[in-house]
């Protein structure tokens, strides 16, 4: 049985981390509202640009004049994952789950013959990948999203795709990134981003019953605004893959420290009451031992 001592030392350090979580709750939560409103407002434009970009490439698709990054390489042999995650702990299983969500991916791949290159946004996701993957991981983005997520930030990683797609370095990039529901809620999220994923339904030239198909004349040619076009999507869907990432971020520490301050309330309640009951059956001995001493008298 711990003696009086380790347990008024046990309930003070207990009380001494209640302090730091409820804080550390307290923080995320500040921060959770601005960066669910940045992750809010980067959504309408990323997937309107993506609508419109999935239009006009549906007629561009498969010419020889089509974009590298609309047409891609000709190949599917070589992949890059972009991985998303936090530069933080103490957050749940946020980093665990985008970092289960990658392995998946690379075994299916790896099962498939591709090869695989791995580029890391965020601290967290590399220290879990490169257990098992590290001759994989080519480079790691650390210093960003301190207190929000900047476009400034998320440009160097945009770039440095570009530049690898540029220097024939893979085939295919997708991004995996945590996608914010709510502060109790994010779905990993996979999203490819080169080559441009036509849908379906750009290609349908067919008018529906009873409508007119729209003519457009494009000034300059679809061509050339692809070309522009393109890497700005990049760029974008990579800033909000980050942006949605922190907001999952400041929405799972928040409710992980909730979670950890409510653990360490019980636990101080347990501890202060065995403090009690070991102090009374201490005093209760006492008065035996002092009226046994009386009665042998």
């Amino acid at each position: 049985m711990p003696s009086l001592k380790d347990l008024r030392s046990r309930i003070s350090s207990v009380k001494s981390t209640k302090k730091i979580t409820s804080a550390m709750k307290m923080v995320a939560a500040s921060r959770l509202r601005k960066a669910q409103e940045a992750a809010e407002s980067s959504r309408p434009f990323a997937e309107r640009m993506d609508r419109m970009l999935g239009t006009l490439a549906g007629s561009v698709a498969g010419l020889p004049g089509a974009p590298k990054l609309l047409a891609g390489t000709g190949s599917t042999q070589r992949h890059l994952i972009v991985v998303v995650s936090s530069n933080r702990g103490l957050c749940g299983g946020l980093n665990s789950n985008i970092a289960r969500n990658a392995r998946a991916l690379i075994r299916e791949l790896q099962a498939d013959g591709k090869d695989v290159r791995i580029l890391c946004v965020g601290r967290k996701v590399r220290d879990i990948l490169k257990r098992d993957h590290h001759k994989l991981i080519v480079d790691t983005f650390e210093d960003w999203g301190r207190r929000t997520v900047t476009y400034a930030e998320a440009e160097p990683v945009a770039q440095r795709v570009l530049d690898m797609f540029e220097g024939d370095e893979f085939d295919v990039c997708t991004v995996i990134y945590n996608r914010f529901r709510s502060a109790i809620s994010q779905i990993p999220t996979r999203q490819q981003l080169i080559p441009f994923p036509v849908p379906e339904s750009a290609n349908d030239n067919e008018a529906g019953d009873g409508e007119a198909k729209a003519i457009y004349e494009f000034e300059p040619s679809e061509e050339e605004i692809l070309a522009d076009l393109l890497p700005l999507n990049v760029k974008t869907q990579i800033f909000r893959a980050m942006t949605e990432n922190y907001a999952s971020e400041q929405g799972a520490r928040m409710t992980a420290m909730d979670n950890a301050t409510r653990n360490a309330g019980e636990m101080i309640d347990d501890l202060t009451l065995q403090y009690n009951r070991t102090r009374q059956a201490m005093i209760t001995k006492e008065l035996i031992e002092i009226i046994s001493g009386a009665e042998a008298l």
